[in-house]
C-alpha cells in the first residue's frame, strides 16, 4: 500500500523497500538520541529535553539547518522496541521530555514504541516537533499520546513555500494541522514549580533574510487566530548551510535590524506568550553532531 503519511502523498510501497518523498522505505532509522539543552526553556528545563532525532524529512527545505539527517546521510536502523528502550533510556538521564524530532514519516513505527515504553513506565510527556507540514489524519493517529506540540509555521506565501520548500500548498497544510494540534492539547500548562510545560502548543517561526514581511503575515495570522491559547518562538538563528547561486537571499545571516523588526511587531500586535532569541545564535554550534549517540 503507497505511502499518504504526510501532504506530499507519494504512495511509494515503503513497506516493500521504495523509498518515499522523505528519503526513507519502513525502515525506521535514528541519527541521535540525546539530552538537548537548546529548545525552548520550558522544554529544556535545565536538565535537556530527551531528544530523538529521525532520518529523513518530508519537506527538505533548500535552507535546511539538520540537513545530514534530512537527506539520509546518518540514520541507524532499529526497532519499534529498541526505541522504546531509547525513550525509557532517556527519562532515566533525566530529560524532562520525549522529543521527536522530524518523525512523520515514522508514524507507524513510534506509536507501538510510544504505548509499549507507557507500559513500561515512561512518565514524562511527549514532544512531536515537526516542519507543520502534516496531514490532519495523520495526527489523529497521536492523540493521547502527544502532550506538547512544537510545530514550525515557516511561509505564509505559496510562493516562498515553493521556492524554499517545493510545497505550494504549505500554509493550507500547516495551518490545518496547527488546528489540529491545539484541539488535542488544549490551552496550554505548565509545571508551577519547574516551569516546564506540561501540554499545549509552541508555534516556532523562524525570520529567514530578507521575508520579514511574510514573518509578519504569520504572526499576525496566529494571533488573530489563537490570541494567546499557543505559544509563538520566534528564530533568528538562520544559518547559511551552504551556497545558494540562484537564491542570494539565503546566503547572509538574519540582521538584527529584521529580527528586532519582527519582535517589535509581535508585540504590537499584543503577543504576550512568547519566546525570542537573544545574542549571537546564529551558529552552527547549536546544530548537534549526528553520531548517533544513544541509538
Amino acid at each position: 500500500m503507497g505511502c499518504r503519511l504526510c501532504p506530499r502523498e507519494c504512495n511509494a510501497d515503503r513497506a516493500k523497500g521504495e523509498i518515499g518523498y522523505c528519503g526513507e522505505s519502513n525502515d525506521l532509522r535514528v541519527a541521535r538520541a540525546a539530552l538537548h539543552m537548546w529548545e525552548e526553556p520550558c522544554i529544556s528545563g535545565e536538565t535537556g529535553s530527551g531528544t530523538v532525532f529521525f532520518t529523513g524529512c518530508p519537506l527538505k527545505c533548500i535552507f535546511c539547518q539538520n540537513n545530514t539527517i534530512a537527506n539520509g546521510s546518518v540514520g541507524k536502523s532499529i526497532s519499534s522496541e529498541r526505541l522504546a528502550e531509547i525513550f525509557l533510556e532517556l527519562q532515566k538521564k533525566g530529560a524532562c521530555n520525549i522529543n521527536l524530532v522530524t518523525a512523520t514519516h515514522f508514524i507507524p513505527q513510534i506509536i507501538p514504541a510510544l504505548k509499549l515504553a507507557k507500559t513500561d513506565g515512561l512518565s514524562i510527556p511527549v514532544v512531536y516537533n515537526c516542519g507543520g507540514y502534516e496531514k490532519v489524519e495523520t495526527l489523529r493517529l497521536l492523540d493521547g499520546l502527544v502532550d506538547i506540540y512544537l510545530p514550525d509555521l515557516k511561509y505564509y506565501s505559496p510562493k516562498l513555500s515553493t521556492r524554499y520548500s517545493n510545497a505550494p500548498d504549505y500554509f493550507e497544510k500547516a495551518s490545518a494541522a496547527i488546528s489540529e494540534m491545539v484541539r488535542q492539547t488544549g490551552t496550554p500548562i505548565f509545571d508551577e514549580a519547574t516551569g516546564l510545560m506540561k501540554r499545549g502548543v509552541i508555534v516556532r517561526h523562524l525570520l529567514l533574510p530578507k521575508r520579514l514581511a511574510d514573518s509578519k503575515k504569520i504572526m499576525s495570522y496566529l494571533y488573530n487566530t489563537y490570541k494567546n491559547d499557543i505559544y509563538v518562538s520566534i528564530m533568528s538563528q538562520y544559518t547559511p548551510m551552504g551556497t545558494f547561486p540562484d537564491m542570494p537571499e539565503l546566503n547572509r545571516r538574519v540582521s538584527h535590524k529584521e529580527y528586532n523588526a519582527l519582535v517589535d511587531y509581535c508585540l504590537e500586535l499584543g503577543i504576550e506568550n512568547g519566546f525570542i532569541q537573544e545574542g549571537e545564535v546564529a551558529s552552527e554550534s547549536f546544530i548537534p553532531p549526528f553520531d548517533l549517540e544513544g541509538v
